[in-house]
């Protein structure tokens, strides 16, 4: 009888990087594209063709692994790994085998992005690795998920299952530069990987290494998934299956999901145990929900590892080093924390502000020139990011600068102009590219906030209205507002409300 039994999950995630040029030659590195376009005899593996390193590669790769916590190697080198698809033409594929450029990293997941019993203190929280480490991390904030490598590999074509008889390749991504990511076992539910992955991509963006875009394969991801069962006490650990080609969070749930499931039924019926020189290579067959079947394999003897005769081992220098890590900078989850901090803002606000490194700049800059930092992340959030996500464009691709954000910011703050008033402002910026206070000028906008001005309209106001008045006397506070309303009617939307009001409630009160 099954006493109990867990999950286990580790990820490889393949990312394609922001470089020119494909990693072992100067073919253009650019997505889509006319098939067989952007290919020459190195990235075909022709005969005779020989393989050079990009500098820039090796650079992204080490902005990669400072960003995921990593050692990056002093020396390395490149090797072959064999197998035979249709879309690798030369029968083998340049990447790194025993000496890897990165090691040793982690990622820490926030577990306010887990369900409750999963959090310190729920039923299904491990607070240990599967090694026995402590994995709660941060004061108890965090979970952490140790990356084992980052190697630099080429990614191979791509083949096209188009209606009728055939299939077709195109070799355009042939050469492609990519890092694959590979964790420890260390995730415990479908919804854990997937979160994972989302902040390993959340992270490779904000330090421009990847586009990061699931939907165009610039990053995927394969799950080894098996299962710590207990039965009559003893325990016992499923055989390996790796999930290929994963190309949404949603798939990374349902699949891990369902082959948890599988794999449960698979151990009741044979007890199967785990190889560890053993995997099963399954795919996802999105539309039935299930896996299925590829191939299996013991890795080290299907791909026949040698040192790639083409390339030298090389060293990687203190100064890349150090250029990669200044080039990451403060990461998306600190950059949360210290606005948190230093601007009172909620888990809401700065996880938006901070969805892109662009956009959490361009708010920094206008909070620094802005009275209140809070009025500009408001104007960003309610006003900005809703014309952005209408056209669809990124923080980059608008004209309005983080000036024109703090000057209507400090506008509204010091009463120049009423919120209604800052729509109009906001919405003719983005029209004429012009300055708040250009606008609030040309159109007669500012507030009037002189006293005695004020207090001639509420005057006049209350002289004009007696039977409000008398209403006011029997108890019917609503009429409150409706004065305030002649009050700025009367001034043509100019006076300043607060000051209206006070000045209002002041006459009523000696009534």
């Amino acid at each position: 009888m099954i006493d109990k039994w867990e999950i286990v999950i580790g990820c490889e995630i393949h990312t394609q990087l922001l470089t020119k040029t494909k990693a072992f030659c100067a073919c253009e590195n650019r997505y889509g594209g006319m098939p067989d376009t952007r290919v020459c005899p190195v990235c075909l593996g022709l005969p005779g063709a020989m393989p050079r390193i990009s500098k820039g590669y090796v650079e992204l790769g080490a902005v990669a692994g400072q960003a995921l916590n990593c050692n990056i190697a002093r020396f390395t080198k490149f090797d072959r790994k064999h197998y035979f698809y249709p879309d690798l033409a030369k029968g083998y594929q340049i990447t790194q085998y025993d000496i890897p450029l990165c090691t040793d990293g982690y990622v820490d997941l926030p577990f306010r992005s887990y369900p409750k019993d999963e959090q310190p203190g729920g039923a299904k929280c491990r607070e240990k690795n599967f090694i026995g480490q402590d994995c709660i991390v941060g004061d108890g904030k965090y979970r952490r998920v140790r990356v084992e490598r980052i190697h630099l590999e080429e990614d191979v074509g791509k083949s096209l299952h188009l209606q009728g008889a055939h299939s077709y390749i195109d070799y355009n991504r042939c050469g492609t530069p990519l890092i694959e990511i590979v964790t420890k076992p260390d995730m415990t539910s479908p919804e854990e990987a997937a979160l994972f992955m989302q902040t390993v991509q959340e992270i490779l963006r904000y330090v421009k290494v990847t586009n990061g875009n699931l939907e165009e394969g610039n990053m995927r991801c394969d799950a080894n998934i098996n299962l710590n069962v207990w039965e009559d006490g003893k325990l016992w650990h499923t055989p390996i299956s790796e999930i290929k080609n994963l190309n949404s969070f949603k798939a990374i749930r349902e699949a891990c999901t369902y082959e948890a499931q599988r794999q449960l039924k698979e151990f009741q019926e044979d007890r199967q145990e785990f190889n560890p020189g053993f995997k099963v290579t399954m795919g996802w067959d999105e539309e039935k929900g299930q896996t299925v079947v590829q191939r299996t394999k013991n890795s080290f003897v299907d791909y026949r590892f040698t040192t790639e005769p083409d390339i030298k081992p090389f060293t990687v220098s203190e100064e890349l080093i150090a250029n990669a890590k200044e080039k990451v900078g403060e990461l998306p989850e600190a950059k949360r924390q210290r606005y948190k901090a230093q601007y009172g803002m909620t888990d809401f606000d700065v996880e938006t502000i901070t969805s892109t490194r662009d956009l959490a700049l361009f708010f920094e800059d206008a909070a620094t020139k802005s009275k209140n930092p809070k009025r500009a992340v408001n104007l960003i959030l309610a006003e900005l990011l809703a014309v952005l996500n209408e056209k669809k464009i990124a923080i980059t691709d608008i004209s309005l600068t983080p000036a024109h954000i703090a000057e209507l910011a400090d506008a509204l703050e010091d009463g120049k102009i009423t919120s209604k008033q800052g729509k109009e402002v906001f919405a003719e910026m983005l029209d004429s590219n012009k300055m708040p206070s250009v606008i609030i000028k040309e159109k007669g906008m500012e507030v009037v906030s002189d006293a005695g001005e004020i207090d001639k309209i509420v005057q006049d106001v209350i002289a004009a209205n007696p039977k409000a008045i008398e209403d006011w006397k029997g108890g019917k506070t609503n009429v409150v507002g409706w004065l305030m309303g002649q009050v700025m009617k009367q001034s043509h939307g100019k006076a300043n409300p607060k000051q209206a009001t006070e000045l209002l409630n002041k006459h009523l009160a000696t009534l």
